[in-house]
């Protein structure tokens, strides 16, 4: 069975360690960095993190959840949360010697790879998929990146892999099959998002926290981010994490009491950035250890999501980004979840990423 690695920092190094403790304002990715793998000064940054945690009243108050909230990661600098991994991962690669950056992306992830590699005056390769959109080829590029058309998933890894075995490439994504997940110190920059709720909330945690998921690096960054917290006593308890999947390989295993996820069967989808088949061993822990779990998430359903979220609270999130939402309103229509509780859906990414497909339900400008 194959798994990621994980850093391992040595938390009794921080033992004590107080809210107000923590660098004053401005918010963001690297007023964290007592509890990040590099260090502050060697940072490459954009000024990412310290997006808000919006309380989406109205939507909570028809779908019954009162302490409904969105952490809108589009407010990030190329608008997804791929930026908080990308600025710790380019961050580590310029400080250990790396000359070139690469990545296997189908688009937030290689835009926000190519923006921290051009920040840190990097060469950056993108092994993207054929199919992809071209609003998502067109981020890729322009932030100067050379990207590179594969036919399927397998062989942009591939491609990958013969980048960081042969030339010693810098990889800020996984690149081998089945998927592991991405770069083990780029997962740690998705702590902060638990840190910045954590905050929001008066240093307390939500019960539950949704975020969409295919290779679940944000799934169990975050998770990670609020053991971490619990650990150091910032925190009393730690919330469920809900994985939001198209196919469900996290919800299959989870179903069958597997030890690892297996392979589940797929088709097209909306949600085209997160549609794995695969799961991984990570995204499985953090569910298990949560108490967590894995809901399917339908076209239909994502895209009710992403029109309720643009109608009734002023947010247009990518369709991938919506299916957190989506999996609430799913449990909420089954009574799956207690109205008392607070209830946190991650919004990873902003609706102009993928503006064809909201075109579907959109009407004619007349």
């Amino acid at each position: 069975m194959a798994v990621n690695l994980s850093v391992r920092l040595d938390l009794s190094l921080l033992a004590g360690l107080r809210p107000a403790a923590l660098p004053s304002p401005p918010r963001g990715v690297w007023r964290y960095g007592a509890v990040l793998p590099v260090p502050v000064e060697h940072a490459v940054s954009l000024g990412e993190g310290g997006t808000p945690l919006v309380h989406l009243e109205r939507l909570g108050r028809r779908l019954g959840l009162p302490r409904l909230y969105a952490k809108d990661e589009s407010r990030n600098p190329t608008w997804s949360y791929k930026d908080r991994l990308c600025a710790v991962a380019v961050s580590h690669a310029v400080a250990t010697g790396a000359r070139v950056i690469t990545i296997s992306s189908t688009g937030n992830h290689g835009a926000s790879t190519a923006a921290y590699a051009a920040r840190a005056g990097l060469p950056c390769v993108i092994f993207t998929l054929a199919s992809v959109p071209d609003t998502m080829k067109t981020l890729m590029q322009a932030y100067g990146a050379a990207v590179v058309a594969c036919p399927t998933s397998e062989s942009r890894w591939q491609l990958m892999r013969e980048g960081v075995e042969r030339l010693g490439w810098y990889p800020t994504s996984g690149f081998v099959i089945p998927p592991i997940g991405s770069n083990p110190y780029g997962i740690e920059g998705y702590k902060t998002i638990a840190w910045e709720i954590a905050e929001d909330l008066g240093w307390t945690a939500p019960d539950v926290v949704v975020v969409p998921s295919a290779y679940s690096d944000g799934l169990y960054g975050i998770w990670k981010g609020w053991a971490e917290l619990q650990t150091l006593g910032l925190v009393k308890d730690t919330p469920r994490m809900i994985a939001a999947e198209p196919f469900g390989p996290l919800a299959n295993a989870l179903e069958r009491g597997l030890e690892a996820p297996e392979l589940v069967a797929g088709g097209a989808s909306a949600a085209f950035s997160i549609a794995s088949r695969y799961g991984t061993w990570q995204g499985l822990a953090a569910l298990k250890q949560s108490g967590g779990a894995g809901v399917r998430i339908t076209d239909e359903g994502l895209f009710e999501a992403q029109r309720a979220l643009g109608r009734e609270e002023g947010l247009f999130a990518e369709p991938s980004s919506a299916t957190s939402l989506a999996a609430v309103m799913q449990l909420a229509a089954r009574k799956a979840l207690d109205p008392e509780q607070t209830i946190v859906v991650v919004l990873t990414s902003g609706g102009l990423k993928d503006p064809g497909a909201s075109r579907t339900w959109l009407p004619p400008v007349p």
